[in-house]
């Protein structure tokens, strides 16, 4: 059992939320889905907290309501190895959300993901202040990161 988890709290969609990142990653799984309350449109309580887990890493969610909302000062780093697969994560994150800045979105739930290659920490904080400087200048130009564009400013 992890002994740190992130808790996330949803306004009226937690259930859906949980079924949308089990779908989004492949590594994901829904561990428990506590329902109570009036039954919804489909004759059952609710789904009022749960647990989920996305590439090992476990969540705990509530659908507390309107009471407080997600902001981009919590967000879930996924590191990335290939273009593809950033490709891929920021197409379905993105779908109903907001795209930021360097790497970063809003999902259509308010759970805000940055989606980052691996190589970026070589790439922003090699010896070379220079060429990391490019790599700096082109990232922040951008919002979902190309691996290629920004290999492209750092070798100049």
């Amino acid at each position: 059992m992890q002994k740190v988890k992130p808790f996330l709290w949803f306004n009226g969609n937690l259930e859906e939320a949980m079924n949308f990142y089990v779908s989004v990653f492949k590594n994901a799984k829904i561990l428990s889905a506590d329902r109570w309350g009036e039954p919804g449109l489909d004759g059952k309580p609710k789904v009022k907290s749960g647990t989920f887990e996305i590439e090992g890493q476990a969540f705990m969610a509530l659908d507390g309501g309107p009471h407080y909302k997600l902001s981009p000062a919590f967000s879930i780093f996924v590191g990335c190895e290939t273009q593809a697969e950033i490709d891929e994560l920021w197409d379905k994150l993105t779908e109903g959300g907001q795209e930021l800045r360097c790497g970063w979105l809003t999902d259509k739930f308010g759970v805000s993901w940055q989606i980052i290659p691996s190589v970026l920490g070589k790439l922003l904080h090699g010896q070379d202040r220079e060429k990391s400087g490019r790599a700096m200048q082109a990232m922040l130009q951008m919002q979902k990161i190309d691996i290629a564009a920004l290999q492209k400013a750092y070798d100049g």
